[in-house]
């Protein structure tokens, strides 16, 4: 730009110069939001595991995976080694035994990818590209539940290899894998919008993990506690119902109804078939829920 346009009447600089600072123009192809959600799901799984982040970020999530998959590898080494006839646990239980393990992971990193955003204001950053609101929810929530799924049905292969290698009986082996997968699949995307709600509501990530931490064992805890009560009480006939108030006690209402699931209740007093028809609502009710909830949180945050 030619010096002498640069100076206004009186030569006073112009105020209204457009100035060249070298951008150049992009001619290349917009992928659009198709591939700006997709981009951002395969970012957030990613980092749920700590990949493509500092080694310090892998250390508790690849050692809560661990963590999961260790009890299935001694199962598989025992049944093997000793010719068992069958697995000593079977699918279905292993996430409920283990519910304290998935717990912490989602305590981890559901603030990780929802609380960081929240607090550096990248949200209206993500919202001023082609992605909308929608493309960030469904990003965020299917992959936390993806990470989660990850998680739990690995050890589930294991499990289901490990059975194959002792010859047990592949029918019997293929049937509880398959009812293994769906009560993790229930409990990943169960988990993963309850999880993703309540560390979007603070952007502050030590909170988010308190709070996800507090739901997930205070709700256990008191269900636990009052169906013990129910049962030193005779009252056996609500402890499937006190099931209804607790994310764990959930899945495992919806497993003992419908996939031939021994209840980890109290005496074993899982729902019966009529009442695994409202804890499967309850479920799916929560999850479309959690849908919801976010949507109208990234109402406000996207602003």
């Amino acid at each position: 730009m030619p010096p002498e346009t640069l100076a206004g009447p009186g030569g006073k600089p112009a105020q209204d110069v457009i100035h060249n600072i070298g951008y150049r123009h992009y001619d290349g192809p917009r992928l659009g939001r198709g591939y700006a959600r997709r981009s951002l799901f395969s970012q957030s799984l990613r980092g749920a595991y700590g990949l493509g982040r500092s080694a310090k970020s892998k250390v508790l999530p690849m050692t809560l995976f661990a963590v999961m998959c260790l009890p299935a590898a001694i199962i598989v080494a025992v049944a093997v080694a000793t010719k068992m006839n069958r697995l000593p646990m079977e699918y279905t239980r292993y996430a409920i035994y283990l519910q304290a393990v998935i717990g912490l992971y989602l305590a981890a990193q559901a603030p990780q990818s929802v609380s960081r955003d929240l607090r550096f204001k990248t949200v209206p950053l993500y919202f001023s590209r082609p992605i909308e609101r929608v493309d960030y929810v469904v990003a965020k929530f299917a992959a936390m539940a993806s990470a989660l799924f990850v998680l739990t049905a690995t050890p589930l292969v294991i499990l289901y290899a490990g059975a194959l290698l002792a010859k047990l009986d592949f029918a019997e082996q293929t049937k509880g894998f398959a009812q293994g997968l769906v009560s993790v699949a229930l409990l990943s995307l169960l988990f993963a919008g309850l999880g993703l709600v309540v560390a979007a509501l603070t952007p502050r990530r030590g909170f988010g993990v308190a709070a996800v931490i507090a739901v997930l064992t205070i709700s256990y805890g008191a269900v636990s506690t009052v169906q013990s009560i129910a049962l030193a009480r005779d009252n056996s006939d609500v402890i499937g119902w006190l099931g209804l108030f607790s994310p764990i006690t959930l899945i495992d209402g919806v497993q003992t109804a419908f996939l031939s699931a021994h209840s980890a209740f109290p005496g074993g007093h899982g729902p019966s078939a009529g009442a695994g028809v409202v804890y499967l609502l309850v479920v799916l009710t929560a999850i479309a829920g959690s849908y919801g909830l976010l949507m109208s949180r990234y109402r406000k945050a996207g602003l």
